[in-house]
């Protein structure tokens, strides 16, 4: 069983050994925690897996001091360099060629083989930071907005005249849905994790939590986000931002987060008996992204761009009550994200100088893991030319909202306001390289205040009227149940 796995030594060394990438990282880390405490190396893993969780410790490997975190990573035979295939190397070579036998994989070696289908079981838990949390979280017909099974707030009577809340309270709410892809789950690897001079036990608190879901962090997102933030930063949501207007739309969220075209198909709403929704529809990279090396090639095109998003369309108007609203993002120029950080350290290289963005995204397509080989590349003119397709893709949403009719939502779209958010940033005294999370170079913030001005001046009826009952809610029911 997998309980009785993440009980054995090796599984939180499954965890960031299963991949060549992952192993460098974390031996990186390693070493740089020896030099920073003037300590040795086995002193350095020792203190990294104080730091961890008791139930995520593993053993420790000895680490030979003259040996860096690629040759470790090598000697552990997790990467193979293929006949005509250049060898992947985060750092430079060693002086030293030999490897020491005690870095051959061990018992541990099985672990590292298991499928990775066990470990999602574990780590794909889909609970209430993606969508609100009901009174049966193990009852998939009941949710926070099917009215049946309200909370108190709209099921009880108000004893004074006799009238149900929901009625006198609740006539113009609706939930937010988001269709997104890494970013809009907020995916976050907290920079702490790597960077030595910030480290401690502390710092890993959250890792269960973190594993759990995947890295990513719905509950701080700038779409369904709706706790206080514990990663830097605040929670300003789209959800919250709604939840303030109306007091009614409590809980009402689901962020549908994973590749398209099936994001709709995920969607818990019932026609009948459930309030109308707000769906953005965003995913901003995934339809250029992938870490290919003929990555143009591996693109979605114009016409699969419009046959997914239309068939998504169709799905979400045979299950959202009517009166719902869709907002269709475009794609992101991601060439924002080399042209503010291929010069700057990464949190891994900021001890000694040694590893900027360029090298890690160098590093990533050397493996052919990169988030986005056609953004994050030295090569200027495949830059130019993802950001072209992204270009073409963001007009077929474009054509499709101003189009396209559908029965039970209207449809808008917006362009992604990555440049416009910089500006903003820029005016409250903050540098653009700030916007995009710091740990793997890739995933930027999605502009919550631009989209929530955006529809009020443009399109109001989608964010609904503000209720004139909040005072009143707030003082029966206080914080509904909190979250």
């Amino acid at each position: 069983g997998i309980n009785n796995w993440t009980q054995q030594p090796c599984y939180s060394l499954f965890l960031v050994f299963c991949s060549l990438e992952g192993c460098v990282l974390v031996v990186s880390v390693i070493e740089q925690l020896a030099q920073w405490h003037n300590s040795t190396v086995k002193a350095a893993m020792e203190r990294l897996c104080d730091y961890i969780p008791e139930k995520l410790q593993g053993f420790c490997y000895v680490i030979d001091r003259e040996m860096n975190a690629d040759v470790v990573c090598h000697a552990l035979r997790l990467c193979k360099q293929d006949p005509g295939q250049p060898l992947c190397h985060l750092y430079s070579p060693p002086k030293v060629s030999w490897f020491p036998t005690f870095l051959k994989t061990t018992d541990c070696g099985r672990y590292f083989k298991m499928e990775l289908s066990s470990l999602k079981a574990f780590i794909t838990l889909r609970g209430y930071h993606w969508r609100g949390r009901d009174c049966n979280d193990k009852n998939t017909t009941v949710y926070p907005v099917l009215l049946p099974t309200l909370s108190l707030l709209q099921q009880g009577v108000d004893p004074k005249d006799g009238i149900p809340y929901e009625e006198k309270f609740c006539k113009d709410s609706k939930g937010v849905v988001l269709l997104g892809d890494s970013a809009g789950a907020h995916f976050h690897i907290p920079p702490e994790w790597m960077t030595v001079t910030q480290m401690s036990a502390k710092s890993f608190a959250n890792l269960p939590m973190a594993f759990s879901d995947e890295l990513d962090w719905p509950q701080f997102s700038e779409i369904t986000g709706f706790l206080n933030s514990t990663i830097g930063g605040w929670t300003d949501s789209l959800y919250l931002r709604l939840r303030k207007r109306n007091r009614c739309n409590h809980r009402d969220l689901q962020n549908i987060s994973q590749n398209a075209p099936y994001l709709s198909f995920s969607l818990a709403r019932n026609q009948l008996l459930d309030n109308p929704a707000i769906v953005i529809y965003a995913t901003i990279g995934n339809d250029v992204c992938n870490g290919e090396r003929d990555t143009l090639a591996h693109m979605t095109t114009p016409k699969e761009m419009l046959s997914n998003v239309v068939q998504a369309l169709r799905y979400l108007d045979s299950h959202l009550p009517n009166g719902s609203h869709v907002i269709l993002t475009g794609l992101v120029d991601g060439r924002f994200l080399w042209d503010n950080l291929h010069d700057r350290y990464h949190p891994l290289g900021q001890l000694n100088k040694d590893i900027t963005y360029s090298q890690l995204y160098s590093f990533l397509d050397c493996l052919q893991v990169s988030p986005c080989s056609g953004w994050l590349t030295p090569n200027e003119t495949l830059r130019n030319l993802t950001s072209e397709r992204a270009l073409q893709l963001s007009n077929v949403l474009k054509e499709i909202a101003r189009s396209e009719k559908f029965a039970n939502f209207d449809i808008f779209y917006m362009d992604f306001p990555l440049r416009q958010t910089a500006e903003e940033w820029r005016k409250m005294g903050g540098e653009p390289w700030q916007l995009i999370e710091p740990v793997d170079g890739f995933h930027p913030t999605l502009g919550t205040a631009i989209t929530w001005q955006k529809a009020l001046r443009e399109w109001p009826q989608v964010l609904g009227k503000e209720n004139p009952f909040n005072d009143q809610i707030e003082a029966i029911f206080k914080d509904q149940g909190g979250y």
